[in-house]
């Protein structure tokens, strides 16, 4: 592995990796953890439209072999392209005929800002192996919730199974949201940097005004992207995987309980309704 690339061989694998592959020239990347024996634990939307989430994150931004068939499984692994949520695949299926990659953890700052791209490394450090094993397998088993683009997607699963750190708040925490948001807020200030360049008598299409422009890009990009790292926000926590399954269950009964409510409020109104038609006229006048 390089500075610039973190492509490893499959040799250099070791159960608990946190490994990724790029999709559609580099424009995103899909990740999982490695978990031996060729196998791969990974979340996917697969080909269904599925969650609550916003309308961006209902398309489909993870593994889908293209040497598979949408209607036949691959005969190694079982692996279907219509399978949403935590799956386990091989490795084949995992990579999509791309290349693999490590995802770093521990790295130190410098190291994070010279990465060209989000989604490849981070500041937090990794658990042990046993523990990033041990929640992949029960998550596998009982889901990681909704698929969404932005704010739980492939990226998310494989950190939080590597750190067992959860956002608290409503933003992404996956260095590929990170980058995108990160890029829209570059060029969403851009108008703000030419007042400097006014003031000063500097046109913006000048060699200097140039290379003041793009300087003020790419530190403004850096410390958006260093600032959404997991490894460096406050509003993290450390949440038991059974703790984080257990949120769902709960949420399903209020909502069960609060149908169940308006349908006991709709049969009272009824049988009042009812009652009031059945009773003598005399009665109601």
């Amino acid at each position: 592995m390089g500075v610039l690339s973190n492509k490893i061989t499959r040799d250099q694998l070791k159960a608990g990796d946190h490994i990724y592959s790029w999709r559609q020239a580099y424009f995103y990347s899909h990740h999982g953890i490695y978990v031996g024996e060729e196998k791969v634990i990974h979340f996917t939307q697969g080909q269904k439209e599925t969650g609550k989430g916003t309308k961006s994150s209902q398309y489909t931004f993870s593994c889908r072999p293209p040497q598979i068939s949408v209607d036949d499984p691959c005969p190694r692994c079982g692996y279907h392209s219509k399978r949403d949520g935590v799956i386990r695949s091989c490795l084949d299926c995992f990579l999509s005929g791309g290349d693999l990659y490590l995802f770093e953890y521990a790295v130190d700052k410098v190291y994070f800002i010279v990465q060209p791209r989000g989604g490849t490394c981070t500041l937090a450090s990794s658990d042990p192996p046993e523990s990033v094993l041990y929640r992949a397998f029960y998550l596998l088993k009982n889901g990681f919730g909704d698929y969404n683009l932005f704010k739980n997607n492939c990226e998310d699963f494989a950190i939080y199974c590597k750190t067992e750190l959860l956002v608290l708040t409503t933003a992404g925490r996956s260095g590929q949201a990170a980058s995108f948001m990160a890029a829209a807020s570059t060029i969403g200030i851009l108008p703000l940097d030419f007042v400097p360049l006014v003031l000063s008598g500097v046109r913006a299409t000048s060699l200097p005004g140039l290379g003041y422009l793009g300087c003020r890009m790419l530190y403004t990009y850096c410390e958006n992207r260093l600032a959404s790292d997991i490894g460096v926000r406050h509003d993290v926590s450390k949440v038991p995987v059974e703790k984080l399954i257990a949120i769902e269950p709960e949420e399903e009964e209020e909502e069960e309980e609060e149908a169940s409510n308006e349908i006991v409020e709709k049969n009272q109104f009824i049988s009042l309704h009812e009652c009031i038609n059945s009773m003598p006229q005399t009665l109601l006048s």
